[in-house]
């Protein structure tokens, strides 16, 4: 909108008759609770697919943040290193096929 005018706050009327001069491409999305329910299903299964890895991702270590400013905050890291995957018997190769990822360059 140019200039100093009003806002343009029209609410028009949908047109439901696909008959009528002015046909309106009404989308209804009356499968809603049914669609909940299918995307519910397919999340479990493909949970159950995963199972021995983690759904939400990659296990992933704790870190703080690098500045002084910031240190008291935690996050997630990228991964674990070497050593610390070693401490535990498994090297990166295995460590990501189980879900647990491993950061090459710390």
């Amino acid at each position: 909108v140019n200039g100093n005018n009003r806002v343009p706050d029209n609410h028009f009327h949908k047109h439901w008759n696909p008959n009528a001069s002015q046909k309106g491409h009404i989308t209804t999305f009356f499968d809603q609770p049914a669609q909940k329910k299918v995307r519910r299903m397919k999340r479990a299964k493909k949970a159950a697919l995963l199972f021995p890895r983690p759904v939400t991702g990659p296990v992933r270590p704790v870190v703080r943040l690098a500045t002084q400013r910031y240190n008291f905050r935690v996050r997630l890291g990228r991964g674990f290193t070497h050593e610390e995957l070693g401490q535990v018997g498994l090297n990166a190769r295995k460590a990501r096929t189980v879900g647990i990822a491993a950061d090459h360059r710390r």
